[in-house]
Order: structure tokens, then sequence, then C-alpha cells
């Protein structure tokens, strides 16, 4: 079980049960995490994996380090048969936005056929650069949709009091993954980190590009240690589906011997890190929140599919050629704070610590309501997006008014070993398509 490590004050006398339900590794981790830091005390932590493409592996749950009281796989009309019948204080939906405007109906309805319901919590895993309004909107209607900073609020409120949607749901914590030990000087050897993404960019050349940079960068530095951190290995995905991972590009390249590819924890990379570079990895945040010396690429350009434009006027941009000549970055302090990194004042304080006390306040203020939390009321209705809602919904088998449709899965506990055979073959499949075939495809459309 997660224990006080983790900001949320141990406890024994009832404790909350919370239920995540996730989509990905990296999904996951950001839910048990907020799970833990929000908990009124010490909970119960009962985790869901939602199944589908990017369903992690027993090595990526492991890599991220989180453990909860239970795990299991399920699909989302299984889930809402878990909570009808399962007495749970708070729900963390780690999703994907259409999965949790699906769930927020699906629970609508379940509550609307009796029963106390759970309070219900999402947000986002990390920085926000693209489809602003459109997750926004589909993660309206939870009791509290998290902002991991003070402009991501801003932000946040600004969408849905634009579309005349209540607002106040939006709640400003921090990521809950930041902490580690501070930076405080050069390790030796002096080690370069650069945190890959799995879409991002998201063609072969750039890719191929930067791999190329820094084998470079690499050979111009024999004295430094040269890692590139990856987030998954081959046949396994994370949130976003990568196409070209840099372990195929790296594939028959005569590597220098101070450049290494590196799995595990990104925090116990960190810990050795002196130079964090990346194009705009969360991972940015967390070194910042360290105040380890890093760098967000321009060499591709700054520019909005790449999301490296969210870290315009932190001073953090920089390019190859300045990294290779030396430059060492001097982050914004006021950009920086806004993002809820790198937290901490001259009284000695520490505000990260008291980040997640609004949202802590705000779930146990709902939890002792006599009346419980209010009914949920997402923007989208039948009414509002006839066009757009009942789609989202069949994705995961439920009709408009949120039952399950005829034919929906039934709840059939852990799976027999054909069924594991058969879903690990699909999967394979999928991510063979998504790796080998579609890129061939998308070569061919371009002779």
């Amino acid at each position: 079980m997660l224990s006080s490590v983790f900001g949320v004050p141990a406890s024994t006398a009832n404790p909350p049960r919370i239920a995540v339900l996730a989509d990905s590794d990296t999904r996951w981790k950001w839910g048990a995490l907020t799970a833990t830091r929000t908990a009124p005390s010490a909970p119960v932590l009962d985790g869901f994996l939602l199944r589908g493409r990017a369903t992690p592996t027993p090595r990526q749950l492991a890599e991220v380090g989180v453990r909860a009281d239970s795990l299991r796989e399920v699909t989302a009309v299984e889930f809402l048969r878990v909570v009808a019948s399962t007495p749970y204080d708070v729900l963390v939906l780690a999703l994907v936005g259409g999965s949790v405007q699906a769930l927020l109906h699906g629970l609508k309805r379940v509550a609307e056929n009796g029963g106390r319901r759970p309070v219900v919590v999402t947000g986002y895993v990390g920085v926000v650069y693209e489809k602003l309004a459109d997750g926004l909107l589909l993660r309206h209607g939870a009791d509290l949709v998290l902002a991991n900073s003070r402009q991501d609020a801003e932000r946040f409120r600004a969408v849905y009091e634009g579309v005349g949607a209540d607002a106040s749901a939006v709640t400003e914590v921090a990521l809950p993954f930041l902490g580690g030990t501070p930076y405080t000087g050069e390790h030796d050897p002096f080690t370069v980190v650069f945190a890959a993404q799995p879409s991002v960019p998201e063609n072969r050349a750039d890719r191929a590009y930067l791999l190329d940079r820094l084998v470079r960068h690499a050979r111009l530095h024999p004295e430094r240690d040269v890692l590139l951190k990856l987030r998954s290995r081959p046949g396994e995905h994370t949130t976003h589906i990568e196409e070209l991972p840099y372990q195929k590009l790296a594939r028959g390249l005569d590597l220098p011997s101070n450049l290494r590819l590196v799995y595990g924890h990104m925090g116990e990379v960190l810990d050795r890190t002196d130079l964090l570079v990346t194009v705009s990895s969360t991972a940015a945040l967390e070194s910042l929140h360290r105040r380890i010396p890093t760098v967000v690429l321009t060499d591709l350009g700054v520019r909005e599919a790449l999301g490296n434009h969210h870290f315009v006027g932190s001073g953090c941009l920089a390019s190859w050629d300045q990294l290779d000549a030396g430059h060492r970055p001097d982050p914004d302090e006021d950009w920086v704070s806004r993002q809820g990194v790198a937290a901490g004042d001259p009284s000695g304080g520490d505000p990260y610590a008291r980040a997640f006390a609004p949202a802590r306040d705000r779930i146990a203020g709902l939890l002792d309501s006599p009346a419980g939390p209010p009914p949920l009321t997402p923007y989208y209705t039948p009414a509002v997006a006839p066009g757009y809602l009942p789609g989202i919904l069949a994705r995961h088998h439920l009709g408009p008014d949120g039952s399950p449709l005829p034919g929906a899965p039934a709840a059939a506990g852990t799976p027999g070993p054909v069924r594991r055979t058969v879903r690990r073959a699909a999967r394979g499949a999928y991510r063979h398509g998504v790796q080998r075939v579609a890129p061939v495809i998308r070569r061919m459309g371009e002779l």
C-alpha cells in the first residue's frame, strides 16, 4: 500500500477507498500519485487498467514504481459495474479525454440508479500543449479537474467560462511526481541526458537528425557521459504511439563508447544528470524542479506541433550548436514559478508540499457533505453535441444515456490463458502494424 512518503498523512482509522482507472503507464503513474497526494488520509488504493492499445506491461508498471493494494485490467463497462457494487470514496480517471467523458456519463447513469456516488477527479499527465478546448470539455463534469500550474488553471477556467460551462471544478495543484534531490553541482563524469518522446518529433528524418546530433555531441565531448533516455522497449506502448523508436534508428550505427541507451525511472536518471535535453517532454519540468540545467531544443523550430512553444519565455530554448559550444541555460524564475516547479522560497517554506492542499480540502468537503457530491453534469449532452457525444460513448459500449449497449462485454474476472494469449497476439499485431506496416505504407504514399 502507498504510504505517507508521498505527502499523505498516515492513518488507519477508516482510510478512504480510492479507485484509479488509467489507460497507459504514464497515466497510471499520474493517477496513483495524484490519489495519494490528494487523499484526506492514507488510502486503500485499487488500481484498474483500461483495456486498450496502451495497456502497460508488467515491466512498465514496475518501472513506474507505484503500487496499489489491488490491480486488474477492465473495460469501461466492467469498471462501471465494479463502481456500482463497491463503496469507493474517490475515483481518479487518468485517461484520455474521450474516455473520461464516456466514464462521466456512465457514472452519472450509475448514480441515477440509486446510491451515493464517489468524488470524481481527473486532469492531465503533464504539459498541455494541444487540443486544449477539446480535451478540457471532454473532462468537464468531474468534481475536480486538476490543473498542474497557475498558468494551466487560468487557461482551463477561461475555456470553461468561454463556452458558458461551470469552471468551479478547476483546482490548481502541481504535477504529482516532482521531487527528488535538488541539483548541487556537476557529477563526475558530467552527464548529458536526452529525454526521448514517443511521438515528438513524428517523422523519420527529424528523429534521425536528433539522434545524429546526440551522437555528434558525444564524439565532441568524449569526457562526458551521454544518455539517450527511452520511454519504452520495442513492442511496448506508452501514452502516445511510437512508430519509429530510437532503438530501431540506432540499430547498426557505430555509437561512441560514451553514448548509451537507458531505460528506468526518470527520477533515478535525473539523480545523475547535469544537463537535461529534450524537445518538449514533461521531463523538462521534473528537471527544472530540481534546478538541473535544462534545454528545450529549437533545432526543428519552435512549433505547436512539437510542443516546445509551451517553453517560450522559459529561458531554456537552445540548439545543439549552442550546447556543443558549452551553453548552459538560465531559466526565467517568473516563468518557472507559473509552471508550479522549482518550488521553494527564501523563508524556507515549501509551496510544492502545500500545492495539493486545495484539492485535499475540496475532496474532504465533498465526502463530509451529508448529501454527498452533487449530480454529475458534463458539458456535453445529447442536446449540446448530438453529432459528437454518441460516438464517444459508443466506443466504450455505452448508449446516449450512459447505459451499457446490448452486447457490451460483461465482467469476467481474471481472463483465462486462452483469452490472455489472444489478447497478447492482438496487441502484438496492432503494434506491428503501427511500428512496421504503417510507416511503409506512408513512405509508399509519398512516392
